[in-house]
């Protein structure tokens, strides 16, 4: 793979790029507030996590970092580059995986037909293997196939195992299927063992981070962070410094639809998005929308210093402002405020998506002890 030594010259770089998720916030960012606000050996704290960004920064700072993610995807991202299983460990089961795929030729027929477009017979084989037999959620080693497998599932001609798609997110079949028959693209007839063999030495040919204890749990935070705040009591954890995040925006994504082909690579249902459970869907409720903020802050301030900083991104949208702010304030009524506006520079991920709305830009909203 061709890599710029510029850009790609440290294991961090190779590593904070898994993986592809729709709007995440940038490394530069959370490595920059994570700089200003905290020293090293200082606890971070990250209740909506995603892919791991500000938990990964602080890791790689010399911080520790604790996160709590709702998507299977987004976990299994930041699980990955946090502590991956050794690179002859992530072979081995690379081999495995392959080897077993014979056993999926027949499956393999039997799958809808968005499959048999969007995969060639081999890879779609490999894939229903990696699918029955990658125990992700226990393993380290299959959470780290599993992570690498995620990042090239779909995505432009030549780079992923699939036919032409978007990476950062997956179009609906219909869709998929349609745009393929008008443009005449077929999938890619390619030897999954070495394009992945390919990928993996990259990912791992300059080394790992040091994981310096940092976590992500699994889960919503809803339920996870009293459950933290009890750990830290029982063990004495050190309160974390810093509080770094960015909530889903009202009405912006779903991550569940956007990420089907990729949870569906994980053992979930073609369709697991039309069925959701709490906080996984489109946030178009406010009331609903309000609690869960809400709720987030104020359990997350259990968890935090009373010196801490809390540092929050989020829409400029006039309710999805006052809705944090409102949460922000009722969480940490004795920290002042402080707000910088983050106007958009270039198109947004949704841009690029087709949607041609004006944007209101984001908005950092920070609170300091008084």
């Amino acid at each position: 793979m061709v890599s710029n030594s510029r850009t790609f010259g440290t294991a961090a770089k190779r590593w904070e790029g898994i993986g592809p998720y729709y709007a995440m916030f940038p490394n530069r960012f959370a490595n920059n507030v994570i700089k200003e606000h905290t020293a090293p050996g200082d606890t971070v704290l990250d209740p909506f996590a995603g892919r791991g960004t500000s938990i990964f920064n602080a890791t790689v700072l010399g911080r520790c970092g604790l996160g709590i993610e709702i998507s299977p995807v987004g976990w299994i991202y930041a699980k990955a580059k946090l502590s991956p299983a050794p690179i002859e460990q992530v072979i081995e089961r690379l081999h495995e995986i392959a080897d077993a795929s014979i056993k999926y030729t027949k499956l393999s027929k039997s799958q809808p037909v968005f499959f048999k477009n969007c995969f060639s017979p081999n890879v779609l084989q490999f894939l229903l293997s990696a699918r029955d037999r990658l125990d992700w959620r226990r393993r380290t080693c299959d959470r780290t196939l599993m992570a690498i497998l995620l990042v090239y599932l779909h995505g432009k001609e030549g780079q992923a195992l699939s036919n032409q798609m978007r990476q950062t997110k997956a179009v609906s079949p219909s869709y998929a299927i349609k745009w393929w028959d008008e443009h005449g693209t077929k999938p890619p007839d390619l030897d999954v063992v070495e394009f992945m063999l390919q990928r993996i030495f990259w990912r791992y040919s300059k080394g790992v981070v040091k994981g310096n204890g940092s976590r992500v749990y699994l889960g919503d935070c809803i339920t996870l962070l009293p459950r933290l705040a009890k750990q830290m009591r029982e063990k004495t954890i050190p309160k974390a410094d810093l509080l770094l995040t960015s909530p889903p925006y009202y009405g912006v994504t779903n991550y569940y639809y956007d990420q089907w082909l990729r949870l569906w690579l994980l053992g979930f249902e073609a369709t697991a998005y039309v069925s959701r459970g709490p906080y996984q869907g489109r946030f178009t409720h406010q009331t609903i929308y309000r609690n869960l903020l809400k709720g987030a802050f104020c359990r997350a301030a259990n968890l935090v210093a009373d010196d801490s900083v809390i540092y929050v991104r989020t829409s400029k949208d006039p309710f999805t402002k006052q809705a944090t702010l409102d949460a922000m304030l009722t969480a940490f009524p004795n920290k002042k405020l402080n707000e910088i506006c983050r106007p958009f520079q270039q198109p947004t991920q949704t841009h690029l998506f087709g949607d041609r709305t004006p944007k209101q830009g984001e908005i950092d909203l920070i609170l300091r002890p008084s």
